[in-house]
């Protein structure tokens, strides 16, 4: 199965708090920064088409978060956002990046709003994708990940099975979507064996067992000017999250994205790369 992807430009492994952590860069390296964090059960290359999207004026930065993608397993399966934060922090001390804009989907959207209100120096602007207070652990779709988390197997005997399985659990997807989650999120262990390349059992364990973050204050702390693109269709984020976001938080303009669940950027990829566009734009010279 394979899928159309602007090539990598660079790419390199920092250590970060005792983990080798892995990136993924698009783009010019002196154009403004873009910092993307990715979601659950994701990893880096799920931006690609954004890259692509926005073009040469960028130059896109995706971490693959400790336990995903080509970065290190945490053997104490510490996987919380605090934790991820700390990564995040020492990460871009580590590229040197001074000011920079940042995006995050579903649990990077956690860590970017909470990254953001730390770090009111560094972030230009904040680009929330489909997460918001109280969504992971009162909404109807934070109960159907829970369910998903229990029930993924931890192998597939063919290629094909794997992608049936995404495609049951991610069924408003484009098909460029699932063939990017069988590439990257899988690999061969053996012949008839197909497994994660994320650490399926710890992160499920974390996700099941520790309770959300409230994001309220950190929201609510953040400085710059702030994006949520809402899938209008997400069982996630409710219309009620992202009206209370709306209300409380005036520096936050909100993007309705008509045909998207929670997974935006890849059930309305055209949408979602046009407004996220036109919002890096606008506050690319402040």
């Amino acid at each position: 199965m394979s899928i159309q992807e602007p090539p990598v430009t660079r790419e390199a492994t920092t250590e970060i708090n005792g983990l080798r952590l892995h990136h993924v860069e698009w783009g010019p390296a002196d154009a403004p920064v873009l910092v993307a964090l990715h979601g659950l059960r994701s990893y880096a290359q799920t931006f690609a088409g954004v890259a692509g999207a926005l073009g040469g004026g960028w130059r896109v930065i995706a971490l693959d978060q400790r336990g995903r993608g080509r970065s290190d397993w945490d053997p104490q399966r510490r996987y919380e956002t605090l934790t991820y934060v700390d990564d995040v922090g020492a990460w871009v001390d580590a590229l040197g990046l001074e000011r920079f804009h940042l995006l995050g989907h579903s649990m990077g959207g956690a860590n970017a709003i909470v990254y953001a209100a730390r770090a009111a120096e560094r972030v230009i602007s904040l680009a929330i994708e489909d997460m918001g207070p109280g969504a992971s652990a009162g909404s109807a779709g934070g109960a159907r990940i829970r369910a998903e988390m229990a029930r993924t197997p931890a192998s597939f005997q063919s290629w094909d099975e794997a992608a049936r399985f995404w495609r049951s659990i991610r069924p408003g997807v484009t098909e460029e979507a699932i063939a990017s989650r069988v590439r990257h999120s899988l690999r061969e262990e053996a012949p008839g064996r197909i497994v994660w390349c994320h650490d399926q059992e710890g992160i499920a364990q974390a996700r099941l067992n520790i309770p959300p973050i409230d994001l309220w204050p950190h929201l609510l702390a953040v400085q710059c000017p702030i994006l949520l693109l809402h899938g209008a269709d997400s069982d996630f984020v409710t219309d009620e999250i992202a009206t209370a976001m709306q209300q409380r938080c005036p520096r936050l303009e909100r993007v309705d994205v008509p045909g998207a669940g929670h997974y935006v950027h890849d059930d309305a990829p055209e949408f979602f790369n046009q407004a996220l566009r036109r919002f890096l734009t606008a506050q690319a010279g402040t």
